[in-house]
This record gives C-alpha cells, structure tokens and sequence, in this order.
C-alpha cells in the first residue's frame, strides 16, 4: 500500500483525505500516461450516489481531458460494471468514485487497468509520485488534442444486458426482496430481476447524496431480513454502495453471507464437474466452520491475506474459478474479474433453481464456528507481533484449541491496530483466548 491508495483504492474524509485537487490530479496523470506519442487515451468513469462523488467526477474530467484523453461517463453505476466495460471496450482503464460501504460523507477513487482488474502497482506509485510533485507536471493538450467527455451510459446498459444473459433459468414464481443501499444498485438491481421474471421487493432504493449504505444494505441486514420474514420471500439480497458486495438472506431469515455463498456455490460446482483445480479460494478471516465443511465435502481450499485483490490475484495465477471474503466480496473469475454483488446474486439463484431446493437448504450444513474479533490499538504493530510474550500467548491457545478452532493476530492496513480474533466451540472460550493474548500485549506495554 501507498501513502494514498490502499487495497481498495484512494478511500478517506471528502474534502479532507480526498479532495477534489487529488482528483483532478489524478485525471491529468492518467490521462497524459495514455495519451503519449500521439495518441488519445480512452477513460471510462462511474460513480455511487454520494454527494461527493458528482464532484470527483467533474475533477477527474477536468484533468482527464485537460491532458488529452476522452473521459466516458457511466454515471451512477456499479464498480464491477466499469470493470467490464474497460475489459470488453477496450478502454485504457476504468475509475470508479466509491468508499464502498462507507458513510455518505467518506469517498475513494478506485483505479481499474484494461483487464477490468485492479490498477498495477507501478501505476500507482507513479500517480502518488504526481499527487506530491515529485515528477514533472503533465503537458497540457491543446487545440484539437483537448479531450472529450463522452456520455456512456450505454456500457451501462450493456453490463446489465451481459449479466441478464448469464442466467440459465427464468425466475418466474420466485419472490425476491432487493436492498439497494440507496447506491449503486438502486435501479440496476431492480431492472435485472424484473427482466429475469422475478417478483422483486425493493427497498432502500430512494438515494438522496446522504443516505448511502445508512442503516441499510450488505452492512446492515436487519431490514432486509424484515422484509424477507414480512412478505415470505423465497430469498433477499443486499449489495452494498457500490455493489461490489453481497450478504443474502434466505426465506427463514437467516444471513448468508461470503463464507455461505462460497460454501454452496463451490460444492455446487464440484458436484457439476466446473471446481477448477477442486479449489476455492479463502481469505484467513473465513470462518473455521467453513473449512471443517470444505474437508467434509473433499474440497480444497486456498488463503489469502485479506482483501478480494489478494483472492483476485491468487485465482489468476493458479486458474481458480471461484474465491471471496466473508464480508460478501465473491469472484467468479470465468465471468469477471472483480466481486460483483449482482453477479453473485445470480449465481446463488442458479444453484437454488438448478437443485430445486430452497436457499436455506443449500447452506444448512454449513456450521459456522462462535468467533470473536477485537481490535487493540498498539504503539507499534510490528514489535508488539514480535514479542516473545505475546506470540507465546497466542501459541498456547492454538495449542488448545487444537483441531476444534483456531486463533488470529494480525495487522490493520490502515491503522495502528491489530485485530485478535479467535474461534472456537463457543463463544465464551474465544473470549477467553482473544482476552489472554491482549493481556500479553498489556503486560508488555505494547496497548495505548
């Protein structure tokens, strides 16, 4: 990571972390880097419905064509949906304005390259390296070499033709409760379903700048499993803002969220003969109960470090087929090349229609073991992970818990913080474990 961009992007406080001059700057790098020795570079931009982000995309727009590159504007739409349309049109690269599931009153820039992947890292480093002025400014166009902001809101419309062809069965008779996040999705969703034959019951799909991701979608479930209890729905799916997410619901009521979905869609595609490499891909926050699962049913796993790049970038490299987070970012990489929470949606829809069993069926068996996770603010993370106290701490609870659960210490990205997580039979036992290793930390002097 940078000292701006993290895994996900140039994320912070608008107008404070990330202000519309960042934007702007960023415009003029990438659009001066592919608009060189002649040729005008092509950029495709999407926003969420934060208030802020119609104002990163006019900055962005001004230094993209200020530089000599055309700027094509998808509006509101999703970041997987800017990731297919750079890949298939060919674009330069994709920007995305989206904090993802973050309040109204945060916002990030998220940076795509022409595969519709994350941006590489020796392009972000040269777009920090501009945003502190140590590489000279970027010419500007001009006469007729000034860019061009292009309307787009056909890609749109081509995303959501794409994904509607991907759905093997009519969901006709099926009842299904939308939570849109009043972001990305709040139309998208909704039009898709419809066209697929659903019964849609939407909610939070009124945004109005402010309202993004508050008291509502992949992060805050309660209302969508209401409305799925309510109306006696045979499933709910929430995205969150800019639908790169999904957390569904099941006609009980219950969550499913990443680790579930994993769960049901991989056995379903070992059972198919489609699990390339018989793999799924985890992160180290997946739930212990989900491997127990994946062991019982002769499915192998791999574990990343957290963050759908690092999934991404491991299912590149071995020809993996499906990886994701348990927070609901899923991949399946034979149809795109980041989590896409509608994508996903029609995925769990296939496998529920396809074996004719309800949602709740299909992740039953999954047993998800207690966990608790607590975060602990240190002076210094690396030496605080290097005290002999404290890792002799943490062994002595995967000592004990053995094969019957597991404990976690690592580090915060963003933050002077490590996360102590542990799982076991139940929850009283990881507090014991979890408060064990913090009190290490606390006898060492290490916890502010």
């Amino acid at each position: 990571m940078g000292k701006y961009f993290g895994t996900d992007g140039f994320r912070g406080k608008a107008g404070v972390d990330l202000t519309s001059v960042h934007a702007y700057k960023i415009g003029r790098y990438l659009g001066s880097l592919y608009s060189r020795d002649g040729r005008r570079g092509r950029i495709v931009i999407g926003k969420d419905t934060r208030l802020s982000s119609y104002m990163y995309e006019s900055s962005l727009i001004a230094g993209i064509v200020a530089s000599g590159a055309d700027a094509y504007l998808m509006h509101v739409t999703t970041t997987p949906s800017v990731s297919y349309i750079a890949k298939n049109e060919r674009f330069d690269c994709g920007i995305m304005i989206s904090a993802s599931h973050n309040p109204y009153y945060d916002n990030g820039i998220k940076l795509l390259n022409g595969e519709g992947e994350k941006m590489d890292d020796e392009t972000i480093a040269g777009v920090e390296k501009y945003l502190d002025g140590e590489i000279p400014e970027a010419p500007f166009a001009t006469g007729d070499r000034i860019g061009r902001a292009i309307d787009h809101a056909a890609g749109r419309n081509r995303y959501i033709g794409y994904l509607i062809s991907l759905a093997t069965h009519s969901y006709r008779g099926k009842r299904i409760g939308l939570d849109t996040a009043n972001g990305s999705t709040w139309m998208i969703a909704k039009s898709i379903f419809d066209a697929l034959g659903a019964e849609t019951h939407v909610i939070h799909n009124t945004p109005d700048g402010t309202n993004i991701n508050k008291d509502c979608g992949s992060t805050h479930i309660a209302s969508l499993v209401e409305l799925v209890k309510k109306e006696g729905l045979d499933a709910g799916f929430a995205f969150d803002g800019d639908a790169d997410r999904l957390i569904a619901v099941d006609e009980k009521g219950e969550i499913v969220n990443g680790d579930a979905v994993l769960y049901l869609c991989g056995k379903y595609m070992k059972e198919r003969g489609t699990l390339a490499n018989n793999t799924v891909v985890t992160t180290v926050m997946s739930n212990f109960g989900l491997y127990k699962a994946f062991d019982r049913e002769g499915i192998a796993y791999e574990k990343t470090a957290v963050g759908d790049r690092f999934v991404y970038e491991n299912m590149k490299e071995n020809g993996h087929l499906i990886g994701g987070e348990q927070s609901g970012h899923v991949i399946f990489s034979k149809y795109a090349s980041t989590g896409d929470g509608i994508l996903t949606a029609l995925m769990v829809m296939q496998v529920m229609l396809d074996k004719k069993l309800p949602l709740s069926k299909l992740h039953e068996d999954l047993v998800a073991y207690p966990q608790v996770l607590k975060n602990v603010r240190v002076r210094d993370k690396d030496e605080t992970l290097a005290s002999g106290k404290v890792m002799a701490a943490v062994k002595k609870a995967e000592e004990a818990l053995g094969e019957n659960g597991r404990v976690l210490l690592r580090k915060s990205g963003t933050e002077p913080v490590l996360r102590v997580m542990a799982e076991a039979g139940s929850t009283e036992e990881c507090e014991k474990w979890v408060d064990s290793i913090i009190d290490a930390m606390k006898e060492e002097g290490y916890v502010l």
